[in-house]
């Protein structure tokens, strides 16, 4: 923030001499460094302290020149005022002119944003009470389990059909809702903090997942925001409660929807698994990273790891330096754990994909070579061409975000 500029030259389009029209702004402080953004455009950036004090003297209706006045006079030293306000238009954080500010003013209950959707649904579903019942379910599941040892998740759930293609179908129609549920959590859980959220496709290795954006978590005190993050799992924990309950009541009257519901059932298990995969920026990354304060641990994990095989190789090692002290202290020891999620990634795929694909591919070759019906031939046609499906839908994502990225 200090230069030796001097405030009173501008530069183009900053009048010095009038008050910036800042939108509502929050900050968190935290350690040495101020988080600033809107609620209104989910717009946050970092600051140094210093640059925190002149950004609220400007919110408080000062003037550039004035706030750069105050702040020399405070600490002695020159500041590039210009170019701090420059900073603020190109966050976002500047309303332009003739933009309506809001039903209540900038300091109304509003602060000029519009309200945010679901807000009383998000305190409804996160609740005292919808915890006591969310417990309830959960163990009386648990219970059920030990009762009845075949209600334990296990691979041969999966197989519930004679057609694979039903099985495939199905274990995707049926987990589209569980994804949506799981996602809903999350951005209910910031919803009832006040926070926009957005629901957009990504990739995961070879996998399309679905990913909630809540940008404006990081304008929220630290304790605040564990909820948020960890909605996900609470919703995969109790679809797999109540998966198995309904199971349980269906197992005698109807076996087809009982094994349909331990499919899906299992089907999430080993999407909840998934967060044990700590070389990802899963939800369980992310509150680690959240709870140790840490900026971008996951680079700065890798770097260490890459810098125990350059020793061993003989290579001069990567220059740690440029990662946050905070990430460089928890690389130490995160990286370790990055490679347990390797090593459980690998042990999830000997004792679950391994087998399962072998069972589907073996099958297949059976069905397309041997005398099967004409039925089962389709039937292994069919799953191939969902599998191609897939594997076309993950590379064209692969390549938008490898363009992305070049245009970045």
């Amino acid at each position: 923030m200090h230069s030796s500029t001097d405030s009173g030259s501008a530069a183009p389009g900053v009048d010095l001499d009038r008050a910036v029209p800042l939108r509502r702004l929050v900050y968190l402080q935290e350690a040495d460094e101020v988080t600033i953004g809107s609620p209104e455009t989910d717009t946050y950036a970092v600051f140094p302290p210093d640059g925190a004090e002149l950004v609220r003297m400007l919110a408080d209706g000062r003037t550039p020149r004035e706030a750069a006045e105050r702040y020399e006079a405070a600490h002695g030293e020159s500041v590039d005022i210009a170019d701090l306000v420059g900073a603020l238009v190109e966050l976002d954080l500047v309303r332009s002119a003739g933009e309506p500010v809001g039903p209540d003013g900038p300091d109304g209950p509003a602060g000029g944003a519009t309200p945010v959707r679901w807000q009383r649904l998000g305190r409804l579903v996160f609740s005292r009470p919808a915890f006591v019942g969310y417990a309830l379910v959960t163990a009386l599941a648990v219970a059920e389990m030990i009762r009845v040892p075949r209600l334990v998740p296990r691979v041969d759930h999966i197989f519930f059909s004679s057609s694979y293609t039903l099985v495939v179908l199905m274990l995707f129609v049926g987990q589209v809702p569980l994804l949506a549920l799981h996602e809903a959590f999350h951005a209910l859980a910031g919803r009832r903090l006040g926070l926009r959220s957005r629901l957009s496709v990504g990739r995961r290795l070879v996998y399309l997942v679905l990913e909630t954006s809540l940008d404006g978590l990081v304008g929220v005190e630290r304790r605040k925001r564990y909820l948020p993050i960890m909605a996900g799992m609470l919703a995969d924990t109790l679809a797999i409660a109540v998966l198995t309950l309904v199971a349980d009541l269906t197992r005698d009257a109807n076996a087809g929807v009982a094994s349909i519901c331990l499919a899906m059932a299992y089907a999430t298990v080993l999407r909840l698994a998934w967060q044990g995969f700590f070389y990802l920026r899963t939800d369980l990354y992310v509150l680690l990273s959240t709870v140790l304060g840490c900026v971008d641990l996951h680079a700065a994990a890798a770097d260490v790891l890459r810098n125990a095989v350059r020793r061993g190789t003989g290579r001069p090692p990567l220059d740690l330096s440029v990662h946050h002290p905070v990430d460089r202290r928890v690389a130490r020891w995160y990286a370790w754990l990055m490679l347990v999620g390797y090593v459980f990634t690998l042990t999830m795929f000997a004792g679950v994909v391994v087998p399962t694909a072998y069972r589907l591919l073996h099958d297949m070759w059976l069905r397309l070579t041997g005398q099967a019906s004409l039925a089962g031939r389709l039937d292994s046609l069919a799953l191939m061409l969902l599998s191609a499906a897939q594997t076309v839908a993950v590379l064209v994502l692969a390549a938008r975000e490898r363009r992305a990225a070049a245009s970045a």
